[in-house]
Order: structure tokens, then C-alpha cells, then sequence
């Protein structure tokens, strides 16, 4: 390992850590697959705790859930849900991000639907709220339902249920956590932050449009470990039910 190459993999890494993902029209693009410039950004992600996920036309730099130095707000939530109030709000939070994606991880036509008209803030309290009640109606039933995918059912249920959706106040409108409104935004702005969604109209009617960089950090990702998918079946098992324009 010479001394042009650490140079150069130290540029492509560095990269990585400032943007979280570099294109193929990036100058570090065709320099990482040198092969021994990608072994040195493998080495550096490694050894920094974080790893690298190779698109077709993108490289994402993403962080371990657990012992990274380079841990974010997102990667460490769970750490830092004082942020959100409550560890009943973190959950909800989970939640609402978790039932996003599952609406957007769908058939190629529904990506190509969502990437272009979005999903406003009010169609996705409507689908959180139809799953969070359908989970309700089955507690009634199964008392223990949650347990075995490790999820506090009956706090979620009552947390969401007792939240007002929206506030009269229009300057709270977005920004209260309090509400549901408020707290979607809240939970759109973290994958805002990681660069993986856009969000238009905040001040009127607002709406997420997923990114590209959504899309392949769930393929190359998050298709790799059960829980997602138990959690998206979880998230998605009405879905014929509810199949309303998303962009409403």
C-alpha cells in the first residue's frame, strides 16, 4: 500500500463521511474501484466502524448501529430519545419511519408513483392511524400481540390515539411533537438529515418525494435482515385495504 494510494482512498473516504453518498459523477467514483484504493476505503470504513454500500451509479457510506465513531442522530436515536420527549415517543417515531418505508417498498410501481408525486404528511398520519387502530382492535383479542416482535403494543396505541393530529396554532403547525402532524415531521427530518428523502410545501400542505438514495439503501440494506421484514409485514398487511392515492 503505497503512499498515492492511501492518499487517494483518504480523499474517496473523507468523501463518504461529508456527503454519506458520492455518483457516478463524483471524481472519487471511478478512483474507488481501483482495487487497491477500494481495499483501503474497505480497511478505513472497517476499522472506523462504518461499511460501504456499492449501487450500480452510487457508493453510500453507512454507519454500524453500534460502536461508531461516527455515529449519528439517526444511527443512535434510541440513545438520544430524550430528544423526542419520551422513549413512548421514540417508538411511535419508529414507527412512523418504519411505515414509510413500507409504503414506498413496494411494487415498481408504486416507487415510480411515490419518487413522483410523494406522500403528504396527512396520508401518511392516515396509514400510521389505520395500522395503529387495526393493531388495537387485535389486542382486544390477543392481549399479548407484540410481544414476540418486542414492540409495547398497548403504549403505542395509547400514546397515538390520545395525540391531537394537528395544531390550531398555524407557527406550531410543523414543529410540534405533541401532535401527530408534528411528530412525522420530526421523523421526516431525521431521513431528511441522511439525505435520503425531500420535503416540499413545508408551510402548506407538506410532502415527502423519496430519493433515489432511499430506494438502494433499502435494497442493499435493510432487505438483508429479518426484522425489517417482519416489521414491514407487520406495517403493510392491510395495505389492499387502504390503497388510496399516498399523495393526498
Amino acid at each position: 500500500m503505497n503512499a498515492e494510494t492511501i492518499k487517494k482512498a483518504s480523499a474517496v473516504y473523507f468523501t463518504l463521511l461529508k456527503e454519506k453518498v458520492i455518483d457516478e459523477n463524483s471524481e472519487h467514483f471511478q478512483t474507488y474501484f481501483d482495487p487497491e484504493v477500494r481495499q483501503t476505503v474497505l480497511l478505513l470504513a472497517d476499522e472506523s466502524g462504518t461499511y460501504i454500500i456499492e449501487a450500480p451509479k452510487r457508493i453510500h457510506l453507512v454507519v454500524q448501529p453500534t460502536g461508531s465513531v461516527f455515529a449519528t442522530n439517526f444511527t443512535h436515536l434510541k440513545d438520544k430519545h430524550k430528544q423526542v420527549e419520551t422513549k413512548k415517543h421514540f417508538h411511535l417515531i419508529s414507527i412512523i419511519i418504519m411505515s414509510f418505508l413500507a409504503a414506498i417498498d413496494r411494487n415498481q410501481a408504486a416507487k415510480i408513483r411515490t419518487k413522483r408525486e410523494g406522500i403528504s404528511f396527512y396520508a401518511l398520519e392516515r396509514q400510521v392511524n389505520d395500522l395503529i387502530m387495526k393493531w388495537e382492535s387485535l389486542l382486544k383479542n390477543q392481549p399479548t400481540f407484540g410481544e414476540e416482535e418486542r414492540i409495547d403494543m398497548k403504549e403505542v396505541v395509547i400514546t397515538w390515539k390520545y395525540m391531537e393530529v394537528d395544531s390550531d396554532d398555524f407557527g406550531l403547525k410543523k414543529g410540534n411533537r405533541r401532535t401527530r402532524i408534528g411528530l412525522i415531521a420530526g421523523a421526516m427530518r431525521l431521513l431528511e438529515s441522511e439525505g435520503l428523502i425531500v420535503i416540499l410545501d413545508r408551510d402548506d400542505i407538506a410532502k415527502v418525494i423519496p430519493k433515489q438514495e432511499l430506494f438502494e439503501r433499502i435494497e442493499y440494506l435493510y432487505h438483508d435482515y429479518d426484522r425489517y421484514e417482519l416489521f414491514k409485514k407487520l406495517m403493510t398487511s392491510e395495505e389492499d385495504e387502504h390503497a388510496e392515492n399516498p399523495s393526498n
